[in-house]
């Protein structure tokens, strides 16, 4: 929030920044800079520099109180920004916390009484509604959220269907915990939250944050220690009921040299490429005979070459038990369908016939709105996944649904190959619904090509008013966020990210990379912009939101703005301009570049149903589901 503690002779003096001010206020920093010019009796600096001074905050929010100007900051919002401005750091500020919330509860420490230490005050008054454990998770999810591009935090969605599908469990391992987001799901799980928790990271500080995040629950015994897992084993004789791993993907230094004769590889010498296939084996060196591992892993490590010979031990061995694979989006590269592998410590039974189950959850799935993890029907993830699996487990067989989920015959795929990914081994929808689900793709293609021709005539009607030509006045994005008109975020460079969009927000790609300028709907928003668009959020009595999208999508607009400097043609958003209009004029503007939006919508919806209708027919001739006719 830009908030720093002073000492004084009595008491501390806590001052914040116009930033800060800002956040407050939940305007831009340009309105701020507006109010020290418009208003004799604003706030004067109390410290800092002449270019980044800083208030008393006590002051600033009496004033903005007198002037009807203070945002009713939530809790959770003002705990965050108070870590955020924290000049220990967040990491330090989050530790803090965390050992404030063992040591109190719900009650602020003794000596935070005044205006002295607003984090501890906020931090007591947050887990008073919520309770600490929640207060400090949701503090350590913004966190991670904010520092993605460097920890790849696992979503909580994963986390928990990963620890659904190892079920309930005593004792629980995460080797490479993270932030702990694996073992609290575990903790969530019904049945019984485990009796003991253990996880083990390279980085001490996530090591111990996520050892605090464990502690608050209080329902286990908790030991989480930092070192490498694979180099330096914190746990040799650990003999867990589950494990539940998201590994650091393609590391080329896991210890390969060094670890060639260790006793846990048990399956085979994994390839200097297949650090995750050495990941497995760890996982199932640390289960009891009978326990479960559930380990996150690329697609590749399904089928590369390199990796077969292994993968064919664990098949022989009955220990690999089933590959799912998830839609893009549910982890870490989301650009990746990541699969989820489910591996059972051979106890000394041996099943006749045994089967791998493979499922493919992303063909079940439609995105319920958008891409990515904010796209995924998640209930409809759980449920294809662990149906598939509870049914499996139980029968060692299971009803094969086309496209979706099979139950594979081990000695079926101890071939040279040994490809594990399980598009490669279902057949396809079409299989099942046949003529019957190419009727009725094409019934919609008609009504969407319909929709297409009509939308296409009202984005380009016949009128009678002469175009204004483009020689009207203009003003910058910069201009208008000095004004106080538009506020611009782009995620820092810690990488924090802008916050969550609101519908009515301008998404503006960085990068031309044929990503269209779009506007927030109605019925979406609540999620923050990715590293490759800034977030434009305009004072609607003052700027249309499509109006505004409209023009900075403008082929002129964006390559006056451009920025050569590298392979990737980068837009300085603040150079973007937009004409000087009247607002409603703007909204007339608005009103055809939604129109024009919805066409192509409809434009690509249309495309995708022929590539369904096209692929879908040669699928049903080329399975002999339907015939070629005449």
């Amino acid at each position: 929030m830009g908030v720093r503690q002073v000492p004084g002779h009595h008491t501390d003096v806590t001052e914040v920044t116009a930033a800060g001010i800002a956040r407050l206020a939940g305007v831009g920093r340009a309105a701020v800079s507006n109010w020290r010019r418009r208003y004799a009796h604003f706030p004067r600096p109390v410290g800092g520099t002449d270019t980044s001074p800083t208030f008393s905050l006590p002051e600033v929010e009496q004033w903005l109180r007198d002037q009807g100007k203070l945002a009713e900051v939530p809790l959770r919002e003002r705990l965050w920004q108070l870590i955020e401005a924290d000049p220990r750091g967040h990491s330090a500020a989050l530790t803090a916390l965390g050992e404030q919330y063992l040591a109190h509860g719900d009650r602020p420490p003794p000596d935070s009484g005044g205006h002295g230490d607003p984090l501890a005050r906020t931090a007591a008054a947050l887990a008073a509604e919520t309770g600490p454990a929640d207060a400090y998770a949701f503090a350590l999810a913004r966190y991670t959220d904010g520092a993605a591009a460097r920890l790849t935090p696992t979503p909580p969605e994963t986390a928990a269907l990963m620890a659904a599908l190892a079920g309930p469990a005593g004792t629980v391992l995460d080797p490479a915990c993270g932030a702990g987001s694996l073992l609290a799901a575990a903790q969530r799980q019904p049945g019984g939250p485990p009796t003991e928790l253990y996880g083990q990271d390279t980085d001490p500080v996530l090591a111990r944050l996520g050892a605090l995040r464990l502690a608050l629950h209080g329902t286990a015994t908790v030991q989480v220690r930092d070192g490498d897992s694979l180099l330096a084993d914190a746990f040799p004789h650990l003999a867990a009921d589950a494990v539940l791993c998201h590994p650091p993907f393609n590391e080329r230094h896991w210890g390969h040299a060094e670890l060639t004769y260790d006793t846990r590889w048990e399956y085979g010498l994994p390839a200097r490429a297949e650090s995750e296939l050495a990941w497995v084996q760890h996982a199932l060196a640390r289960l009891r005979p009978g326990g479960t591992a559930v380990v996150l892993m690329p697609p590749a490590a399904a089928s590369r070459r390199t990796g077969r010979r292994v993968r064919a031990a664990l098949l022989r061995r009955a220990a690999l038990r089933a590959v799912i694979a998830l839609p893009a989006g549910a982890a870490p590269p989301h650009s990746l369908p990541l699969h989820l592998w489910v591996l059972r410590k051979p106890d000394g039974t041996t099943a006749h016939d045994p089967r791998l189950l493979v499922v493919d959850s992303a063909t079940a799935l439609r995105p319920a709105s958008g891409t990515g993890r904010a796209g995924l029907d998640w209930a409809a993830l759980h449920r294809t996944v662990l149906d598939a699996w509870q049914d499996f487990r139980r029968d060692g067989d299971i009803a094969a649904v086309p496209g979706v989920r099979r139950a594979l015959p081990v000695i079926d795929l101890l071939d040279d190959e040994v490809d594990l990914a399980p598009a490669r081994h279902l057949p396809p929808p079409a299989e099942a619904d046949g003529a019957a689900a190419l009727t009725a793709v094409r019934t919609q293609l008609r009504g969407t090509l319909h929709r297409t021709a009509q939308l296409a005539a009202a984005v380009h009607p016949d009128s009678e008013e002469s175009a204004p030509g483009a020689h009207w006045s203009t003003v910058t994005i910069g201009e208008l966020v000095r004004t106080g008109a538009l506020e611009l975020h782009t995620h820092s460079a810690a990488g924090d990210p802008p916050p969550p969009t609101r519908p009515g927000d301008v998404l503006v790609p960085l990068l031309l990379d044929g990503t269209a300028t779009q506007v927030v709907a109605d019925d979406a928003g609540g999620e923050a912009p990715d590293r490759r668009m800034s977030l434009l959020r305009p004072d609607t009595a003052a700027l249309d939101p499509w109006f505004l999208a409209g023009f900075l999508r403008g082929t002129a607009n964006t390559r006056q703005a451009s920025s050569y400097a590298s392979s990737a043609t980068r837009v300085d958003v603040r150079r973007l301009k937009v004409p000087r209009l009247p607002l409603e004029t703007q909204r007339r503007y608005g009103r055809r570049f939604r129109e024009l939006a919805a066409f192509e919508e409809a434009l690509r919806h249309t495309a995708d149903l022929g590539r369904r209708l096209a692929q879908g027919t040669v699928d049903g001739l080329t399975e002999g589901a339907l015939p070629p006719g005449d």
